[in-house]
Order: C-alpha cells, then structure tokens, then sequence
C-alpha cells in the first residue's frame, strides 16, 4: 500500500500513524526514476504488504505526484490523503477566490513543438489572462516573469511566495515586474501574477475558467467597422480555425486596421498583439479591446520593421501589407511557430504571398471566399446581398 500524504513544509515523519518501510518527501511535482523503482520494490516486497507514504506540500492530486504513481503502479493501491493546494493557500493569504483563476506549470515542457519554452508558454498565459497562478520551474521564476512582462503588459503585479506552507519561514511580497527582474529570487513556492486593474467577473459555472467563449467571428458590427476596414466574418471563421489560438500560445494582427482578429484570439484564450501603423487605429484597437473586455497589446509602427521587437509568435495572421506584403509574411513565416493565415483581394499577390510561406518550409493552401449575405426587404420579403470577396492563403508547419 502506498499512502500518499499532502501536508505543510514543516510536516514531521513521526507525525504520521503507524509504521513505514519507506518514507519518500516529494518536493515537487514529480518523482524521479530512481524513487519510482524503490517505492516499487518495496511495496513488491513481502506480499505487497509493505506500507510506502509519499509526503507532498499542498494536495497531492492537484499538480502532485498521484498522476506519476497511478500510472506506474495502478490506482487500486494508493490511498490519498490530501491538503489545501499551495494555489489555494496564495489565495487565500490574500483574500481571493482563485476558482475564476489559470494555474500554469512552468517545471517542464510538454508538448514543447507545439509551445515552445515553458517560459514563452507561461509567460502568454499571464498577458492573456488578468489572474494566473505559476508553478515556478528553471528558467521561470520571478526574475524572468518580470523581465518577459514589463514591456508586454500595462498592468500586473506579481505576488512572490517563498516557503509557502511553512509556518515560520513563510513570506510573500506584492513587486512591479520591473522590481522582480532587477532581483535574485531563493526558495519561490509560487508566484501569482495579478492584473488587479480589471474589475472581479462574474464567478465560473465550472470549477476553473471556461475554456472558450460562447461565440466567435462576430459580427463586423461588433467592432465598429461599417467602412468596410474589418476582415468580415466569414474569412474570419476560417482565419481563427487555420490559426488555432489557444491558452498558452502568442498571435500576431499584422494591418489589422480594428482589432478584430486579435480580439478573437484574445477571446479563445491567447495572448494577442495588433500591429498598425495609423494613429486612428491603434485608437480603434484599444477601444475594441475595452468594449470586449480582453487584454490586446496594440502596437503603433511599420510592419515588418516593428516586428523585430515582439516575442516570437505561434501564429500570424495578416490583413494587410500593401508593397511591404511580401517582406512581412516572409518576416512572419520564418519566426511563427505554428500557422500564418494572410487574407488579400488581388489575385496578383496570391502566389507571391504562397510561394514566401513555402520558401520557409510551409505547407500553403488558399481559398476564395465569395459569400451572399441574407438581406430583409420591406415587403418582408429576403434577397442576397454580395460581400467582397476575399483570398485566404495560410501556411502550416
């Protein structure tokens, strides 16, 4: 039998009733291979009757060492003892529910192809989301979340936990991430990252954030857009399915005139960026962000110069290029981890645009869209009223 014991950092082995032939203090998520091979050999040994605990801070099912045992050695043999969670104590030091909040593993990369660094991954994370928990690993503590974060977001503040759950050494402190870059950080639990500029939503139906909204490519109206400057929303539809914007991922808006995709990215849980080189559209963008309540950092310049100065992207759509076009997709497609997704409305420029994605190892596809929309006449009666039509031309990885 194994007992798998949740606790406080200060938990004695004596504390705990009867006796053991082997006492494992688990300091992080995961169990090493060796641990692994000596709890087997123990609870193997003498009938399967030796009795193997396993100490964790906070709640062993929750970022803990149950999901490593249980599919090493089944579940039938493992009793579960558990403890508040390390995220739910930040919280509540604090005063706040954590149930409309993101918990983010930082300790290793999974999936690594499709993410990138686990830095890059916790760091979109928190620009996307205005209440994020991090797990801090190598390479992602306070320091590196400052330094990622102080030129990418206008507000956060990050709250650093040292011996979290320890009743003598623990402390935590509320820092600018300008202040956590310039630091050296010893023993972090855990760090919360905190936009506490927006005001608290409405609390979750679920346990844990919704993972997507109700509705996407909105109407052309939602943004403001009635001279025509809005991709419409049926190449949107598809431009967000080839981009595939997820929690964790950076999407780039290149000439994107009002926001629109990177407000649908910011919807579906990425982190955003809008890159436009007129003053009345970055005005429009951050107004659009407002009104849907998400976080899109809009970015004033010249594309593909400004481009230099953004964090590599997953994906890349862009609306807009005019003579540059070709520079910036090629800009886009050797630095995208993922899709670049570009619309435009000559056919001229559809084989420049795809021979560019293919020339940095993309496979590209395109399409004419070329849609009818229903329009209601006075008499009640209904006739179809053309949209302009547009290429889509993406490539994938």
């Amino acid at each position: 039998m194994i007992t798998v014991i949740g606790g406080g950092a200060g938990a004695d082995a004596g504390s705990w009733p009867g006796e053991a032939a082997l006492v494992v203090d688990v300091r992080g998520d995961e169990l090493t291979d060796t641990e692994l091979d000596l709890i087997e050999k123990h609870v193997a040994g003498d009938g399967g009757g030796a009795r193997v605990v396993v100490r964790v801070l906070g709640d062993p099912g929750f970022f803990g060492p149950v999901r490593t045992l249980e599919k090493r050695l089944g579940p039938a043999g493992l009793e579960v003892s558990p403890a508040p969670t390390a995220v739910g104590l930040a919280f509540a030091r604090l005063g706040l529910p954590w149930d409309d909040a993101f918990v983010v593993d930082g300790r290793e990369v999974r999936g690594a192809e499709a993410y990138g660094s686990a830095l890059a991954r916790v760091v979109n994370v928190c620009r996307a989301r205005p209440k994020v928990a991090v797990l801090p690993g190598p390479g992602v503590g306070p320091a590196e979340l400052g330094a990622e974060l102080v030129h990418r977001v206008e507000s956060r503040t990050l709250v650093v936990f040292t011996a979290l759950g320890d009743p003598f050494r623990e402390r935590f402190e509320r820092v600018e991430p300008a202040e956590a870059m310039c630091r050296s950080w010893e023993g972090v639990s855990l760090v919360l990252c905190l936009d506490e500029s927006r005001a608290e939503g409405p609390p979750p139906v679920v346990t844990g954030p919704l993972s997507g909204p109700g509705r996407w490519a909105l109407p052309d109206r939602e943004f403001g857009a009635e001279d025509g400057s809005v991709l419409p929303y049926e190449a949107r539809a598809l431009a967000l399915a080839r981009l595939g914007p997820r929690v964790g991922d950076l999407v780039w808006d290149i000439g994107t005139g009002c926001g629109a995709v990177a407000v649908e990215c910011a919807r579906l849980g990425a982190a955003a960026v809008a890159v436009e080189k007129t003053a009345s559209g970055v005005e429009r963008i951050r107004a659009n962000t407002a009104a849907h309540g998400v976080e899109v950092r809009a970015v004033h310049g010249a594309a593909p110069t400004v481009l230099s100065h953004l964090a590599d992207p997953d994906g890349v759509f862009i609306g807009g290029g005019g003579r540059e076009l070709r520079s910036i997709v090629l800009t886009a497609a050797r630095r995208a981890r993922r899709a670049v997704v570009v619309a435009v409305t000559a056919l001229e420029q559809v084989t420049p645009v795809r021979t560019a994605l293919e020339s940095c190892g993309f496979a590209a596809e395109g399409v004419l869209l070329h849609s009818q929309r229903l329009l209601p006449l006075p008499d009640g009666s209904s006739t179809m009223a053309p949209a302009a039509p547009v290429f889509l031309v993406w490539g994938t990885r």
